[in-house]
């Protein structure tokens, strides 16, 4: 029996056993005419989320701890909980202890402060297993270096996107990445592209660690025997082919693999909005170009803080238990450590609900920082997650748009999801959303695991641990794991939490100083740090020792030379998983220093009733001649206007008589 709580959150609808299976026999006979049904309806009784732990954490510094909680909402026997620890990058885990049924906290003491742990926790009852994750640490330090990031532009679909290309760019080297670009064609061959990106691998292999393919960058196609939803065995599109650096890879076409042939060595994410027309819908969808500007907008939006959303996430899951599968798992398990308890909000999937409850009104009607749907798939469609519409509330990509659906980040499960291709893809048509979509991914065969975000981690991390895969997460049937079709459409280096950068950042040459000002970051920061760079592009070398408070500082003793100046703010980001230092995008400002000018000699011809005058100059630099007629006279007279030299010595005449018996002459600089 469920509690009460588990009926307030509107996790528990009781009506759904009573009407559910006449629901689902009208919805099989017609479905066969619109799409092949492939998912089961969730009834009361698929309390899917008892397939997870979902886990939060609270840390405090003085002792240090870290003190587990999970939720206590199964309606099933559970027999006890065992926990588990491991450092980020160990492949095994380490069993600390267990805990009886009733037990929903646990604290770690044997922790430190600016360390962080992975959690791994099982629930063990009578009739499954539930697992949970979560990343947690105690004032992580501060990630200031993310790697290299190779920016792959397919230049047929962004003509005309030059600035706002600029401007990812510098967007992603103000968030840490050394940042390489190479304009490809959609045309050219995948297997030319992918040698683009393992050559810049190979050159620098410790440091190259994302890729970012943005426009219609072609598209391999692997694994012709694989059927991941049983309805057809085909050719799957796989961007992993161009994160799998171990060149093991069979691209001919009957051998191409359907399963990673070796692990994932980059972060691999895709923008693309090709074949996004919007057929049938009541709007006419913007060209590709356009469509592509629009996500660079959001992209620098969200990573400025220019529009923020609520720790909130919404689950339409029609799919239930599916006998231990659970797809929507997926979405339960990771956004406890991402949104906290108590901010999962339930949409209702059932057939007689208004429309109002539905998960595309409710995106179109709020805004959400995490969402999953899942249910009966085809390529443009989710069945019971759209309106009222006459399909049987299925969730097409003109919905999505039309009623720009207002998540951020969205994980879906469906057939055919793997095949992302399509035109008018459902979940290519998250990022084509007006204000909010930036991600989307297919979650649930396999499973993902995205919580290392909680603590300041990239959704690319996520998706490359995700796809690598194999046995060291789990969910009770984690069916398809490193499937070469798991793939992030989106940016790959896009962060959570969001701080607000500092603003107006000037840098004024004074000698062999720079000074520089800024505008204070609008959201409560612990202080700033200052970089330098001797390029624009970077990397960028940290010069102050600690945060500073103030919105000013001086570099001395700077060299000659041109340099780039960032400026990035931090503050201390508490979240469902722990606390770590969050630093802000950059902000740049150009500065140049000149070589201190030698001493100046100057000498004086006197030709006929002339003086002529020599020095030694910079090409560039701007002089004046003065004068006085004694040595006693206090103030100097400008006899010449600027004079702007053009070479190692300059030459000027006093074009005055000598009616003087003498005459005192200076060079000055300004």
């Amino acid at each position: 029996m469920k509690t009460d709580f588990a009926r307030l959150t509107g996790r528990y609808n009781p009506s759904r056993k009573r009407h559910g299976a006449a629901a689902l026999r009208l919805f099989v006979c017609a479905s066969f005419l619109i799409f092949t049904l492939f998912a089961s309806r969730a009834f009361a009784e698929d309390a899917t989320w008892t397939y997870t732990v979902q886990i939060s954490a609270t840390v405090q510094t003085s002792p240090p701890q870290i003190t587990l909680n999970w939720e206590d909402d199964d309606p099933y026997r559970v027999q006890s909980f065992s926990i588990y620890r491991k450092a980020k990058d160990a492949t095994a885990w380490n069993f600390l202890t267990a805990v009886g049924a009733s037990t929903f906290s646990w604290t770690d003491t044997s922790v430190g402060v600016g360390s962080a742990y992975e959690y791994q926790i099982i629930k063990t009852a009578t009739s499954h297993t539930g697992y949970g994750y979560i990343y947690s640490g105690i004032n992580f330090p501060l990630t200031e270096n993310r790697g290299t990031c190779l920016l792959v532009v397919a230049t047929n679909s962004t003509i005309g996107l030059d600035s706002e290309l600029a401007r990812l760019q510098s967007d992603l080297i103000g968030d840490g990445w050394f940042v390489i670009r190479h304009d490809v064609s959609s045309d050219q061959t995948p297997l030319s592209v992918r040698s683009i990106i393992t050559n810049d691998y190979y050159a620098d292999p410790a440091n190259v660690n994302a890729v970012f393919l943005f426009g219609h960058v072609p598209i391999l196609q692997s694994g012709a025997n694989l059927n991941y939803d049983g309805h057809l065995a085909r050719a799957m599109p796989a961007d992993a082919f161009y994160g799998e650096m171990n060149d093991d890879w069979p691209t001919n076409s009957a051998n191409s693999p359907a399963f990673l042939p070796s692990d994932v060595k980059l972060m691999v994410g895709r923008v693309d909005l090709a074949n996004m027309p919007g057929n049938g819908a009541p709007i006419t969808w913007p060209s590709e170009t356009e469509l592509l500007r629009n996500y660079l907008n959001k992209d620098h939006n969200w990573r400025h803080r220019l529009f923020t959303v609520p720790r909130r996430a919404l689950m339409g899951n029609l799919r239930g238990d599916e006998k231990g599968e659970a797809t929507a798992a997926s979405g339960y398990r990771n956004f406890e450590p991402l949104v906290g308890p108590g901010n999962t909000i339930e949409a209702n999937v059932e057939y007689v609900a208004p429309p109002q409850a539905r998960w595309v009104n409710m995106l179109g009607a709020s805004t959400y920082l995490w969402a999953y749907g899942c249910g009966a798939g085809q390529p443009t469609a989710c069945s019971g997650l759209g309106t009222n519409d006459g399909t049987f509330y299925d969730c097409w990509s003109t919905d999505i748009v039309g009623m720009d659906a207002k998540a951020v980040f969205v994980m879906l499960f469906g057939s055919w999801f793997g095949q992302w291709d399509y035109q008018d893809d459902l979940m290519r048509s998250v990022l084509a959303t007006s204000s909010v979509g930036l991600a989307a991914s297919m979650a649930g065969r396999p499973h993902l695991f995205l919580h290392h975000m909680g603590l300041g981690e990239t959704i690319g991390y996520g998706m490359r641990l995700s796809i690598n895969n194999s046995i060291l997460y789990q969910n009770q049937i984690n069916n398809l794991t490193r499937s070469i079709y798991v793939a992030l459409m989106g940016d790959p280096t896009l962060r959570m939490d969001q701080l607000a950068p500092p603003s107006n950042l000037t840098a004024t040459p004074v000698g062999v100083s720079v000074n520089l000002s800024w505008s204070a970051s609008p959201d409560s920061a612990l202080g700033y740090h200052v970089y330098r760079a001797t390029s624009a592009s970077g990397p960028f070398s940290r010069l102050t020792d600690s945060l500073i408070s103030q919105t000013g500082y001086s570099d001395s003793n700077v060299s000659p030379g041109s340099y780039t100046y960032m400026v990035r703010a931090v503050t201390l980001q508490t979240t469902p998983s722990g606390t770590y230092f969050n630093p802000s995008q950059g902000i740049f400002a150009d500065a140049t220093v000149l070589a201190p000018a030698p001493p100046m000699t100057l000498f004086a011809n006197h030709p006929a009733n002339n003086m002529q005058l020599t020095w030694n100059s910079q090409a560039g630099s701007s002089y004046r001649v003065q004068f006085k007629n004694s040595v006693t006279q206090a103030n100097w007279t400008d006899l010449s206007g600027g004079i702007i030299a053009t070479g190692s010595t300059t030459l000027w005449s006093d074009p005055a008589p000598m009616s003087d018996s003498q005459k005192f002459y200076r060079v000055v600089s300004p």
